[in-house]
């Protein structure tokens, strides 16, 4: 993990920098929060800034967002009360560490906010047969495409193909093409010289020098712009880059990694997707199977995060009872891995007896996960609740236009999804793009359109 230090690096805040190297961390060390900005801006990335809560904080993040950099703050300082650091979490920091330091309190700041304690665990055949062949190719130079649903973990298998590599110990980048919109995404790959365009106060160096050395993902390619895909091309074919605005190629030593939930050769059929592009990224393809495809890991992945989310809330580890891994076993998964951990993480706060039952694990509203239940009568009476709903909502739509029809579905997708853009785009069948326009349209219209909002809908397990 990459730490910034932002403040006077002596006394306590050295010893808490000594710890964090003796963690793994690589320390880098600036003064001022300008000083922070302007490393980052240049290509020095950090995943985490240390920050001293001397230092005006919300500036400092407000000048790293300008730049659209988003790196997590936590603050620390010596002699700090109760209110300098409440101050500092206001300001934007996500925690707070009083010096002098303790070790394990380092060591689970640094694990809790970076996150990059994300180990690739499975026990089912299907899924070690995909792991094996991971190992095989990992230390090659090739482009690897990984596809699978929306929660299977592809970020992960990203990263463990990475520690694999001949690059482990170089950076290890990562770029939503999904959450970046058309016209800041070339700017985010590829930097921009100052003056290049308005807002563009300083040169801004890009993810692929970032990523320079090292391995760079490319996740949910499949939602990048078709002229952005030619330039991403000669990037990959070419191995040199042009900056927005400027005016010589940049050389770039990077390795590219891509992931996917949707089938690019459709893409490439519907004309969304250049076929010599997905000829350069699918020289290796690994599939992930879903998790309802791989019930051999349920249960490891289960304990697993027992043991994760029981550290982190600082509450005993529990047995899962003989019950619930019954109900954990019937379940569908339909989020995958996403869904389990989120499930696990609720249970291990929900649980109050000697093991975690069968009613501490939760879907997202409450409901206990057995409650359809699981038998054949349960599942006729399903079957014809859901035979009557449809008839009622077949004969509701009748006298509606398409559009009127269209815009129904959008939105009450979307609102099923508590306004995530990317997973109501995936369930509806279309582009992450087409779903804006969709939505910019409704609200010229006058319509409200379901804002996004944070919870088990934007789970941070990888995707």
């Amino acid at each position: 993990m990459r730490l910034l230090v932002v403040g006077r690096l002596s006394g306590q805040l050295a010893t808490a920098v000594k710890m964090a190297m003796a963690h793994g961390a690589k320390v880098q060390h600036v003064e001022r929060g300008d000083q922070a900005t302007e490393q980052l801006r240049r290509g020095q990335g950090a995943d985490l800034l240390m920050v001293d809560y001397r230092v005006d904080i919300a500036a400092l993040i407000a000048a790293n967002e300008a730049e659209r950099i988003h790196v997590p703050v936590v603050a620390c300082g010596v002699d700090a009360d109760a209110r300098d650091a409440a101050d500092a979490i206001r300001a934007g920091a996500k925690e707070f560490i009083p010096l002098p330091p303790e070790a394990d309190l380092i060591a689970a700041v640094l694990s809790a906010v970076a996150d990059d304690e994300r180990p690739m665990i499975s026990a089912d055949p299907a899924m070690r047969a995909v792991i094996a062949l991971a190992d095989q190719v990992a230390r090659s130079e090739a482009s690897i495409l990984i596809t699978g649903e929306s929660g299977v973990g592809k970020e992960v298998m990203a990263r463990y193909l990475h520690a694999g590599s001949r690059r482990a110990d170089r950076p290890f980048i990562s770029v939503n093409c999904a959450a970046i919109p058309d016209n800041l995404l070339e700017s985010e790959l590829f930097g921009h010289e100052k003056g290049a365009f308005t807002g563009a106060l300083a040169r801004r160096i890009g993810k692929f020098e970032e990523a320079h050395g090292g391995t760079l993902l490319l996740d949910e390619i499949s939602e990048m712009d078709v002229r952005l895909q030619a330039k991403l091309l000669r990037a990959i074919q070419e191995r040199v880059i042009d900056r927005v605005g400027g005016s010589k190629p940049v050389p770039v030593d990077i390795r590219i990694i891509a992931t996917s939930n949707r089938d690019l050769a459709k893409s490439v059929a519907e004309g969304t997707f250049r076929e010599d592009l997905l000829y350069r990224l699918n020289v290796v393809n690994l599939r992930l199977p879903a998790l309802r495809e791989r019930p051999g890991d349920i249960a490891v992945l289960a304990d697993h995060f027992v043991k994760k989310y029981a550290a982190a809330n600082g509450v005993p580890v529990r047995q899962i009872s003989a019950d619930a891994r019954r109900a954990l076993q019937s379940h569908r998964w339909n989020g995958n891995v996403r869904e389990l951990e989120n499930a696990m993480h609720r249970a291990v706060l929900l649980a109050t007896g000697p093991e975690i039952d069968v009613d501490a694990i939760r879907l997202p509203d409450g409901q206990p996960l057995n409650a359809g239940g699981h038998g054949a009568a349960s599942d006729v009476g399903v079957a014809a609740r859901a035979a009557s709903t449809a008839d009622a909502v077949s004969r509701a739509f009748v006298g509606q236009t398409v559009a009127q029809m269209e815009k129904t579905l959008i939105l009450d997708t979307l609102s099923h999804c508590l306004g995530n853009r990317t997973h109501a785009a995936n369930i509806l069948g279309i582009s992450i793009r087409t779903l804006r326009n969709k939505l910019n349209e409704y609200a010229d219209e006058g319509t409200a359109i379901p804002a996004p909002q944070s919870g088990v809908a934007a789970s941070g397990y990888a995707a």
